[in-house]
C-alpha cells in the first residue's frame, strides 16, 4: 500500500510539473503573454498577436513535445521493463535508427514530400522491430541477444544513413539532418494529429498489459507459472511500444535519450515494485517539453531539442556501461 501511494503521489507531481511546464511554454518566449489571453486562445477567441503566436506557433509545439515525449518515454521503459535491461531502449536496439534511414533516404534519394518520408519512417522502425525480433528469437527471446543484436543492426543502419547524407545536395543535407536530430520546429496540427491518435490508441493496449510486464520481470518461466501467455504478451506490446515510437520519430524525429532515460528517472523517484509506465511516460514529456523550451531560450543560440536531450543522455549512457563493465554483468 505504501508503494502503491507514493507512486499515485508521484504521478500527481509528475502531472502538475507537466501543466506547469506546458502554461509557461505558451506564456514565455520572445513576447510573453498573460494566462488570461493564453487561455482565450486556447479556448478558440481571437486574441490580436496571441492568436497567431501561441495558437499557430507555441500550441501544437507544444502538444508535439508532451505527445512524443510522453510516447517515447512509455515506449523506452516498455522495453525495459520486458528485457530486464535499461540498455534494452528503442534508439539503442534499431528503432530509431531504422526510422532515421528510411527518413534520410526518403530525403536525400526520393525526394519524397513531408507525408511520404513519415509513412516511410513508421513502416521502417516496424520492420526493424520485426527483423530484429526474428533474429533474437530461437524459442523465445533473451533479452540480452535482442539488444546485441539490435546493436549491430543499429550501427549498420546508421552507416546507411551516413553515407546517403554523404551523398545528398546542400538543400536536401539541411532537411534531413533538421529531421535526424530530432527537431519540433515548425510543428503543426498536421504532424501532432497521427501521434496524438497513436498514443490514444497504443496507451491503453500497454496499460492492459502491465501486470503481465511486472511478471515478466521474474523471468519468462516464472511470468508462464503465474498464468501469464509470455511469447502472446511480448509480441502485443512490441507492437504497441514500436508503434509509439514509429509515429513519435515520424512526427518529430528521433529525439535521442528520452526513451533510454525516462525509466531510469521514472524508478528512481518511484520506487520498485509499481508499474512504471505512467510515471515513464509523464518523466518524457516533462523532459521534451523543458528540452525544447531550453533549447529556445536558454543559451545563445537556438538548439533543436534532440540536441539538448543528447547532452544529458550520452553522460548517462556511459556511466551506465562503466558500472556494468565494473559489475561484470548485466545492468
Amino acid at each position: 500500500m505504501r508503494r502503491a501511494s507514493r507512486r499515485r503521489v508521484v504521478v500527481l507531481v509528475l502531472a502538475v510539473l507537466l501543466v506547469a511546464a506546458f502554461t509557461v511554454t505558451l506564456m514565455a518566449g520572445q513576447t510573453f503573454y498573460p494566462p488570461r489571453d493564453v487561455i482565450r486562445v486556447v479556448l478558440g477567441e481571437q486574441v490580436p498577436g496571441a492568436t497567431f503566436t501561441v495558437g499557430r506557433l507555441r500550441l501544437p509545439r507544444a502538444v508535439l513535445a508532451v505527445v512524443t515525449g510522453f510516447s517515447f518515454g512509455l515506449a523506452g521503459v516498455t522495453f525495459q521493463t520486458m528485457l530486464r535491461n535499461p540498455l534494452a531502449s528503442p534508439d539503442i536496439i534499431g528503432i530509431s535508427s531504422g526510422a532515421s534511414a528510411a527518413a534520410a533516404i526518403a530525403i536525400v534519394t526520393l525526394s519524397l514530400g513531408e507525408t511520404q518520408v513519415s509513412v516511410l519512417a513508421i513502416a521502417a522502425g516496424l520492420g526493424v522491430a520485426i527483423l530484429v525480433y526474428s533474429l533474437a528469437f530461437r524459442g523465445g527471446v533473451v533479452g540480452a541477444r535482442l539488444i546485441l543484436i539490435g546493436i549491430g543492426i543499429s550501427a549498420m543502419l546508421d552507416s546507411t544513413t551516413s553515407y546517403v547524407l554523404s551523398q545528398a545536395a546542400e538543400w536536401d543535407l539541411q532537411e534531413a539532418m533538421r529531421w535526424l536530430t530530432g527537431s519540433l520546429n515548425g510543428a503543426t496540427w498536421d504532424q501532432t494529429v497521427p501521434a496524438l491518435v497513436a498514443v490514444a490508441v497504443l496507451t491503453p493496449v500497454l496499460l492492459a498489459r502491465s501486470r503481465d510486464l511486472s511478471a515478466m520481470q521474474l523471468g519468462d518461466d516464472t511470468a508462464a507459472a503465474l498464468g501469464v501467455r509470455v511469447e502472446r504478451t511480448r509480441i502485443t506490446v512490441i507492437v504497441a511500444a514500436v508503434g509509439l515510437i514509429a509515429f513519435a520519430t515520424a512526427a518529430a524525429g528521433p529525439i535521442a535519450f528520452v526513451a533510454f532515460l525516462s525509466g531510469p528517472i521514472a524508478a528512481r523517484i518511484t520506487g520498485a515494485g509499481t508499474s512504471l509506465l505512467v510515471p515513464a511516460g509523464l518523466v518524457g514529456a516533462l523532459l521534451v517539453l523543458v528540452a525544447d523550451f531550453c533549447g529556445q531560450f536558454a543559451f545563445g543560440a537556438r538548439y533543436p531539442v534532440g540536441v539538448v536531450t543528447g547532452v544529458l543522455g550520452a553522460p548517462y549512457l556511459v556511466h551506465l556501461i562503466v558500472r556494468t563493465n565494473r559489475a561484470g554483468g548485466s545492468p
